[in-house]
């Protein structure tokens, strides 16, 4: 299995430090996501309903009504690969790695391409794989770009898959409320920005045609009832999601700066988390990792992803952990750009 963010037990376990004592910037979760409320009894006791009122508060949210809920875009992401024969199916790196090793593993021709060389890489592809942003990089593709390029594709039978699970508090970015159309995908989640990763819930927009062939796929009560239940009322809380969105644009904006204060300045981002590239990844990695502080780390190329501390107290220990003198470099902070989280 992939390597992911978010695992503290094993970090735990190798650097000697209880669990309650660590800050996860590992994520890319929000840490302060949408509050659940107690949950009826009855919840526990029932299977999943599918008229129940997820549907409905889905297609409001994404203002589109051709979606299909999945047990997480992670379901969609292993599954989509089996309702096409073997092709040529192009992905980014660095990249959210899933995409790349599940159609791999359906037997389809992977081709590793970079954002500079996309455009002229893509009459050679069936399939575009996109996450918008970019996870871990925050590349940021506008949506006539996109659209052209599902153009291209669609009318040689092929395929875009744009991956959203970032991009709530952008919608101007968004391909979600546009109509259906045969070959364009898109794949969103609820467990970034509203921080329910734990519930398993996302969704797939697309011609209905092929949610039906994806729906049958992935059988049914893919999505437990108690998940459905939290998943629609976070949808439909709209007074929440509008606090929320520059709540998290100002926080990343401030993470990108106590990066630069410590001397490393990110090289790209979004409002959920920050990235730096660096040789000296491993090294940092480690060394926040000895004072109870995960990130996620890359090896290619190597870099690290820092997600949003939660609190104010996490806040004042991480600026400590890189003011650290091993970490902190302030009179180099010119070798890098500052990201820019939209």
């Amino acid at each position: 299995m992939l390597e992911h963010g978010g695992r503290l037990r094993r970090a735990a376990d190798r650097y000697g430090i209880p669990l309650s004592d660590w800050l996860d910037l590992s994520t890319g979760i929000n840490p302060n996501g949408w509050p659940v409320p107690a949950i009826p009894a009855a919840c526990w006791r029932r299977l999943p309903e599918e008229d129940d009122n997820l549907v409905a508060a889905a297609r409001a949210y994404y203002r589109n009504d051709s979606l299909l809920p999945v047990a997480g875009s992670q379901a969609a992401i292993q599954t989509l690969p089996l309702l096409r024969p073997a092709c040529r199916v192009g992905v980014l790196r660095p990249a959210y790695a899933e995409h790349a090793a599940s159609w791999q593993k359906a037997g389809h021709q992977l081709r590793i391409i970079d954002a500079d060389s996309l455009d002229r890489q893509l009459d050679r592809l069936d399939v575009l794989i996109l996450i918008n942003p970019n996870n871990p990089t925050g590349t940021l593709w506008p949506p006539q770009q996109l659209l052209d390029w599902h153009a291209r594709l669609n009318r040689r039978g092929g395929w875009l898959i744009v991956d959203e699970a970032f991009i709530d508090g952008m919608p101007a970015y968004s391909l979600s409320d546009r109509p259906a159309r045969p070959g364009l995908i898109v794949l969103r989640s609820i467990g970034k920005f509203f921080g329910l990763a734990g519930i398993r819930c996302g969704f797939v927009l697309a011609e209905q045609g092929l949610l039906l062939r994806l729906a049958e796929l992935l059988g049914p009560w893919t999505i437990s009832h108690p998940g459905r239940y939290v998943a629609a009322l976070a949808l439909m809380d709209t007074e929440w999601q509008r606090l929320t969105y520059p709540a998290l644009s100002q926080q990343s904006h401030r993470l990108a700066a106590l990066l630069t204060e410590a001397g490393w300045p990110p090289r790209g981002g979004c409002h959920l988390f920050q990235w730096l590239q660096t040789a000296d990844a491993t090294e940092i990695h480690e060394l926040l990792a000895e004072q109870g502080i995960l990130t996620r780390l890359f090896d290619t190329p190597a870099s690290l992803r820092f997600g949003l501390p939660g609190t104010e107290a996490d806040w004042r220990r991480l600026a400590t952990a890189l003011s650290h003198p091993a970490i902190s470099r302030p009179q180099k902070t010119a070798d890098a750009a500052v990201g820019s989280p939209v």
